[in-house]
């Protein structure tokens, strides 16, 4: 039963935030701080959730900009790790988003940035798309470099748009990292416990280095890092 609840109210509230949010983005469209407005509002959904989310920020981490890449676990990333999406930042989200009823719209009018990934053409001219906005709106960029989500297989590959975003606009790269989420938000469930995530502190790109070389050094750090977030949850279960 409070599984029901729980998925009525969520649909109620994608549905009023999608009207509204249409409605606030065509009197005022892309404004920069829509997205983290608009995360914000998604991120108050994991209290309904039945989770804290505690947020924790390297002090080497200012105002940017940057190029922010997280790991992509499951659905629920929508209200968990939006919480962290910083003021002046958009994303780059999968072209076929725009097709999704409320969301979509809402996605493309607050700022984000749509992607092509069948066309290599089209998805290049999006990274410098994206490398432009960087240097001359001095906006962030949040991306997920794997590509898909997880779904509980541990931290994928990366592909290195991220990557070639951050060189081009001559930002460094902030890792954003949030324990595993895969089965363990139960919506049967009342208190779905802790979840951490952590930005740590930006890391420069090489221009005279490989790029995936750079991509797999990240990955080692962010893989590292999830694997401490887990173990605090851990400990904080076994209380």
């Amino acid at each position: 039963m409070l599984a029901v609840i729980r998925l009525f109210l969520i649909a109620l509230f994608i549905l009023f935030s999608g009207v509204f949010g249409l409605l606030l983005c065509i009197f005022v469209p892309f404004h920069p701080n829509h997205v983290h407005r608009i995360a914000t509002w998604y991120g108050s959904v994991s209290k309904l959730l039945g989770v804290t989310i505690e947020i924790s920020v390297s002090p080497e981490v200012s105002k940017g900009p940057y190029v922010f890449v997280a790991n992509h676990q499951n659905s629920y990333d929508i209200f968990t790790i939006t919480n962290a999406v910083p003021e002046r930042t958009v994303s780059i989200g999968k072209k076929s988003l725009k097709w999704i009823p409320f969301f979509g719209q809402l996605y493309w009018l607050s700022g984000n940035i749509l992607i092509d990934r069948a066309n290599r053409s089209k998805a290049l001219g999006t990274i410098s798309k994206a490398a432009n906005k960087i240097k001359h709106k001095q906006l962030s960029v949040w991306m997920f470099p794997e590509g898909t989500r997880s779904y509980g297989k541990g931290l994928l590959p990366f592909k290195t748009g991220a990557f070639h975003t951050a060189l081009q606009a001559e930002v460094p790269i902030v890792p954003v990292c949030m324990s595993t989420t895969h089965k363990t938000i139960k919506l049967n469930r009342w208190n779905n416990g802790t979840i951490y995530i952590e930005l740590l502190a930006p890391i420069k790109l090489q221009q005279n280095s490989s790029i995936r070389e750079q991509a797999q050094n990240v990955h080692a750090i962010m893989d590292d890092k999830i694997k401490q977030l887990d173990a605090k949850v851990a400990e904080q279960e076994s209380k």
